[in-house]
C-alpha cells in the first residue's frame, strides 16, 4: 500500500480538541446513507426489546425459571459480541455490502429457529446462530459509515444510533403487541424481517461497496492482516467471553456447582491463553497494536459499561412495570415508548456535543445518565420512575454508541480502522450480554432492586474511566508510524 493511498482515506471526526475535521470534496451524503444503514439495523435491534417483553410468558410456556430467559438475551448478544472481530477480518477481503449478505442470512436463519424452537435449549441455539448474524451485519453497517469522513460520518453514525435505540425501545411494544397477538415465537421470528429489508439496501450497493474498499490499499487488503484467520485467538476469546456470562447466571440457572467450577477454570485458562497470543501474536485475532493504542481498551470498556447499564434496564424493566401495573405484556410496551422516543433526540443532539466537547467529556455524561437512569430504576417504584429512567440509559445507550465508534478510526492507524471498529464493537455488545446475565444472576440472591443497583456500579466505573484515563491530546498515529505507539 502506497503512502499517498493511506494517507487519502485516512478518515477523520473527533480530533482531540474535539472539532470535526474539515470534510473532502464530493464525500457521499451521511444522511442518505445512514438513513438506508439505520433501516438495516432495525431488525436485530427490535430482537433485543421485543424478547423482553415476552420473557414471562415464554418462561410460563417453556416451564423454565424467569431467571433462566435471561439467555435469551444473552445468548444473543455473546455471539453478536464473538461475531464481531471475525467480522471485521472478513471486512480485509470482503466489502461490507458481502459482509452485510452473509450476516442478515444467518441472522434471518437463527431467528425462524429460534421461533420454532420446542424447548428453551433449541430456542437459545437459535438465538445464538441469530446474534452472530446480527454481529456480522452491526460491523458491516458501522464500516461503510465509518468510511465517511468527518461530519458527514457523525451524522450517519447518529442516525444508526438513533435508529438502533429506537427499535430496542419500541421492540417492547411491537414485542408486546405481538405477543398479545400472536405469541411469544412469533416475538422471537421477527428478525427474519431483515431479509426483505436488505433489499431496500440494494440501491446504496455501490455506496457500500466503495465504502469497504476506500478504506484501505488499491489491492482490498487493509487492517493489516490478509492471512488466515487466527483460529486459536478466537477460539481463546469465545471461551473467555461465554464463561464471564455463564458464571454470571449460574446461580439463576441452578447451574450444579461441580460445572460452574469447571466454567470458572475454562475462563481462567482462556484469559492467560488470550495475553499469551495477544503478545506471541501481533497480526492475531486480536492485535496488539489495536489494543495498545492509548485510549482503545479505555473507549471499549467505557462503551460496555454502558451498554451494560441499559440491556440489565431493559431485562427488568418490562416485568417491573407489568408488577406495577398489573397489566400484560402490551401495556408495559406502551408505556416505554416514551422511553424509546428518546433515543432520536439522542442522536440527533450527540453531533452537536462533539461540535462543542471532546469525545471523551460526552461520553463521560452519557455515562453519568446511564448511572443516573439505573438507580432510578431499582430505587423507585411505580411505572413512571420506570419508564424515566429506561429513558435515561436509553439515552446514554444512544449516543454511546455513535460517539464511542466513531472515536476509533482516530485512535488507531488507518490501516487497523475496520479491525479496530469490530473489537470496539465487541466489548460494547459483551456488555450488553453482562448486564441482563448479572441482573438474572444476583436477582436469585438479592432482591431485584438491589441487583439494578448493584448494577449501576458498571456504567459509574465507565464514568470514572472516561473522566481520569482518557489519552491526552495528541496526533493520531500516522499510517507510517509504528503501529501501537501511543499518541
Amino acid at each position: 500500500m502506497s503512502q499517498h493511498t493511506r494517507q487519502g482515506t485516512t478518515p477523520q471526526t473527533i480530533p482531540p480538541g474535539g472539532a470535526p475535521a474539515p470534510e473532502r470534496t464530493g464525500a457521499p451524503d451521511g444522511r442518505r446513507l445512514g438513513l438506508t444503514l439505520g433501516m438495516l439495523v432495525l431488525p436485530m435491534y427490535v430482537a433485543l426489546g421485543a424478547p423482553s417483553v415476552a420473557l414471562p410468558a415464554i418462561g410460563r410456556a417453556l416451564a423454565v425459571p424467569f431467571g433462566a430467559t435471561a439467555w435469551i438475551l444473552a445468548a444473543w448478544s455473546l455471539t453478536s459480541a464473538l461475531a464481531m472481530p471475525v467480522a471485521g477480518r472478513l471486512l480485509a477481503r470482503w466489502s461490507p455490502f458481502q459482509v452485510l449478505v452473509a450476516g442478515v442470512a444467518a441472522l434471518a436463519a437463527g431467528s425462524v429457529l429460534a421461533g420454532a424452537g420446542p424447548t428453551l435449549s433449541v430456542v437459545i441455539v437459535g438465538r445464538l446462530i441469530g446474534g452472530a448474524g446480527a454481529g456480522a451485519t452491526v460491523i458491516a453497517v458501522f464500516a461503510a459509515a465509518t468510511a465517511l469522513p468527518g461530519r458527514q460520518r457523525i451524522r450517519a453514525l447518529g442516525i444508526i444510533a438513533a435508529a438502533s435505540a429506537t427499535a430496542s425501545g419500541c421492540g417492547t411494544l411491537l414485542g408486546g403487541a405481538v405477543t398479545a397477538w400472536l405469541g411469544w415465537r412469533a416475538v422471537l421470528a421477527i428478525p427474519a424481517l431483515a431479509l426483505p429489508l436488505l433489499l431496500a439496501a440494494l440501491p446504496r450497493r455501490r455506496a457500500l461497496t466503495r465504502s469497504g474498499s476506500g478504506s484501505g490499499s488499491g489491492s482490498g487488503e487493509r487492517n493489516g492482516s490478509t492471512g488466515r484467520l487466527d483460529i486459536v485467538g478466537a477460539a481463546v476469546l469465545s471461551v473467555l467471553a461465554g464463561s464471564l456470562i455463564t458464571l454470571l447466571q449460574a446461580h439463576s440457572v441452578g447451574l450444579p456447582a461441580t460445572v460452574t467450577l469447571v466454567v470458572a477454570a475454562a475462563g481462567a485458562l482462556a484469559a492467560v491463553g488470550l495475553w499469551w497470543r495477544v503478545r506471541s501474536t501481533p497480526d492475531g485475532f486480536v492485535p496488539r497494536r489495536v489494543i495498545a493504542s492509548r485510549g482503545f481498551l479505555a473507549a471499549g470498556l467505557i462503551g460496555g459499561t454502558v451498554f451494560a447499564g441499559y440491556y440489565g434496564v431493559l431485562f427488568r424493566a418490562p416485568s417491573l412495570i407489568e408488577q406495577a401495573t398489573g397489566g400484560g405484556p402490551l401495556e408495559a410496551g406502551v408505556l416505554l415508548v416514551p422511553a424509546a422516543a428518546c433515543s432520536v433526540l439522542a442522536g440527533r443532539l450527540v453531533g452537536t456535543l462533539t461540535d462543542r466537547f471532546t469525545g471523551w467529556q460526552v461520553s463521560a455524561g452519557l455515562a453519568a445518565l446511564t448511572v443516573v437512569g439505573v438507580l432510578v430504576v431499582a430505587l423507585f417504584t411505580g411505572p413512571i420512575p420506570i419508564v424515566a429512567g429506561t429513558a435515561l440509559t436509553v439515552c446514554g445507550f444512544a449516543g454511546a454508541q455513535a460517539v464511542l465508534v466513531g472515536l476509533a478510526p482516530d485512535l488507531v492507524a488507518a490501516d487497523d480502522r475496520d479491525t479496530a471498529q469490530s473489537l470496539l464493537n465487541f466489548m460494547n455488545a459483551l456488555g450488553g450480554g453482562i448486564g441482563p446475565a448479572a441482573v438474572a444472576g444476583l436477582s436469585g440472591i438479592v432482591p431485584v432492586p438491589v441487583a439494578l443497583a448493584a448494577l449501576a456500579a458498571l456504567p459509574l466505573a465507565g464514568l470514572v474511566l472516561s473522566l481520569t484515563r482518557r489519552p491526552t491530546a495528541g496526533r493520531r498515529p500516522e499510517p507510517d508510524a509504528m503501529r501501537g505507539s501511543p499518541r
